[in-house]
């Protein structure tokens, strides 16, 4: 996968761009408060897996796991 969290950080800020622009109005408004709505929701899920990944990685370096689990993609692949 080549998206990082910075991509993420882009595109919340380019969708924060177009929902300012005051030229919209009615559907096309509509349309863009819709799509933030979607990126919002899939951006929450990105940040709570970024979240559980930092959360593992915090755990090996304490020593409290061995190793992170297979689905962090760090060190058992």
């Amino acid at each position: 996968m080549k998206n990082k969290l910075i991509d993420l950080n882009n595109h919340l800020f380019a969708q924060l761009e177009r929902l300012g622009d005051e030229s919209l109005g009615g559907d096309e408004l509509k349309g863009e408060i819709d799509r933030s709505k979607a990126i919002s929701s899939i951006a929450s899920q990105i940040i709570g897996n970024a979240n559980v990944a930092l959360k593992a990685e915090q755990l090996k370096s304490e020593g409290i796991i061995e190793s992170s689990p297979k689905m962090i993609g760090s060190d058992n692949e």
